[in-house]
C-alpha cells in the first residue's frame, strides 16, 4: 500500500499532540492541535493552528488560537474542527481544571468560528457541555447542531452529547449516547447515516483490547440505544466518515492490552472501511471492516493516534496523526496521503458501489 508521509509540525521544544483536518475553500487544509509540556503533563498547554495550500505537501508555521496556560487554572485539552453548511469553520476544545477532583467531570468545552477560511477567529463562546475529549461540532442536514463529549457516570466513563436547533442559542439537556456497566466508553464519532439515523462509535477505556463499540440513534440523537460490539478491535479514538464511494472510512489507535500496556501500548495507528449496512447492524457479526496500516511508531517511548481526515474532490484521503518516532522525547504532527484505491480490492468496490447506488449521507 502506498502511503505519502508529510511533517506537518515537529517542534524538538515541545510536546505536540490530538491533531485534527478540515478542508477549507479552494482546496485549502487546515490542522488544528495541542502543543503542551508532555502527553503527562500539562502544566503548558496551547492551541496551534497550520494552514496547507498544497493538499499537506507543506504546511506554514504554527500559530497560535489560544493563549498559552502556563501559570493559569486550566488547560487545554483536544481541538476538532469542522466546517458547517454556511461556510463557517468551527473549533471546539475542552477547557479542563488544572488541579482538584473530578477533573473530566468539570471541563467546559468552548466553541471558536471563523467565516474567513481561518485567518482570523472569534473570542471562545463557553457551552454547556461538560466533560472531555470532544467530537466535532457536527450540523445534521436538518440544522441541528450536536456536541459530545464524555464524563464520569454511575462510576463509568460515559458519553454524552447536547443538541441545538437554533444554531448553538440555546442547548438541550445532557444525553446519554452510551452508558453500560461493563465499559468505559468515551471519545465518540458521530456519523450521520441519514433519515434521522446517527451511527455513535466509541472508545473503550479500559485497556484491555475490546472492540469498537456502537450505539444507534433513530431521532436525530434524542435517544440512543443498547451498546453492542463493532468489528474494530482494540478501537482508541475512531474517527468515522463516509467516503465519496459511500464507504465508511475510520481512523483509529490500536491498542491491544495485555502485560505493561502502559509505555508500550500505542504502537499503531489503523484505518479501516466499512459500510452503512455495518454501521446500522446491531450484531457484530452482521458488520464487516477492512483493516489497514498507516503507520507504526518505533520510539521506545511510543505514543499517537489521535487523528483526523478529509477526502479531496478527486479523490485523494489526508489524514492527520501525531507520533513519536524520531521526535525521540517529544512527539510530533504528521499528515498522510494516500488513494481510496489502495485500501479496498477492487471486486468489493465494485460490490459496494452496487450497494449504495444514489447514495446521499
Amino acid at each position: 500500500m502506498k502511503i505519502e508521509k508529510f511533517t506537518i509540525s515537529n517542534d524538538p521544544e515541545i510536546y505536540e499532540a490530538w491533531p485534527d483536518v478540515v478542508l477549507a475553500s479552494a482546496g485549502k487544509l487546515i490542522c488544528v492541535f495541542s502543543e503542551c509540556t508532555h502527553h503527562g503533563d500539562r502544566s503548558y498547554t496551547r492551541i496551534m493552528l497550520s494552514e496547507s495550500d498544497d493538499r499537506g505537501h507543506t504546511w506554514t508555521k504554527k500559530h497560535p488560537l489560544t493563549e498559552g496556560t502556563r501559570g493559569l487554572k486550566y488547560y487545554y485539552n483536544c481541538a476538532r474542527i469542522s466546517r458547517l453548511r454556511d461556510g463557517r469553520l468551527a473549533i471546539i476544545v475542552d477547557k479542563v481544571p488544572a488541579a482538584g477532583e473530578s477533573v473530566s467531570g468539570n471541563a467546559v468545552n468552548v466553541l471558536y468560528f471563523s467565516d474567513d477560511d481561518g485567518r482570523n477567529w472569534s473570542a471562545p463562546v463557553e457551552t454547556p457541555l461538560i466533560g472531555l475529549v470532544p467530537d466535532k461540532l457536527l450540523e445534521l442536514d436538518t440544522g441541528r447542531w450536536i456536541i459530545a463529549a464524555h464524563s464520569p457516570h454511575r462510576g463509568r466513563l460515559t458519553q454524552f452529547l447536547r443538541y441545538s436547533d437554533d444554531a448553538g442559542k440555546t442547548w438541550s439537556d445532557p444525553v446519554i449516547v452510551a452508558s453500560d456497566p461493563r465499559y468505559h466508553l468515551c471519545e465518540v464519532s458521530l456519523l450521520p447515516l441519514g433519515g434521522g439515523v446517527i451511527a455513535a462509535f466509541h472508545r473503550e477505556n479500559s485497556f484491555l483490547g475490546y472492540d469498537c463499540q456502537k450505539t444507534l440513534s433513530f431521532d436525530n440523537g434524542e435517544t440512543w440505544g443498547p451498546v453492542v460490539d463493532f468489528p474494530l478491535p482494540g478501537c482508541h479514538r475512531p474517527v468515522a466518515g463516509f467516503l465519496q464511494d459511500g464507504s465508511i472510512l475510520i481512523t483509529y489507535r490500536f491498542m491491544q492490552g495485555g502485560k505493561g500496556w502502559l509505555g508500550r501500548w500505542t504502537q499503531n495507528f489503523f484505518g479501516a472501511v466499512s459500510d452503512r449496512e455495518s454501521a446500522l447492524a446491531v450484531r457484530r457479526n452482521d458488520a464487516w471492516t477492512r483493516i489497514f496500516p498507516i503507520n507504526y511508531d518505533p520510539s521506545s517511548k511510543a505514543d499517537l493516534g489521535y487523528s483526523g481526515w478529509v477526502q479531496f474532490p478527486d479523490g485523494e484521503i489526508y489524514v492527520v496523526n501525531y507520533i513519536v518516532d524520531d521526535a525521540i522525547d517529544k512527539s510530533q504532527i504528521r499528515g498522510y496521503s494516500f488513494s481510496p484505491d489502495e485500501i479496498m480490492l477492487k471486486e468489493e468496490k465494485q460490490m459496494l458501489t452496487g450497494r449504495v447506488s444514489g447514495f446521499s449521507p
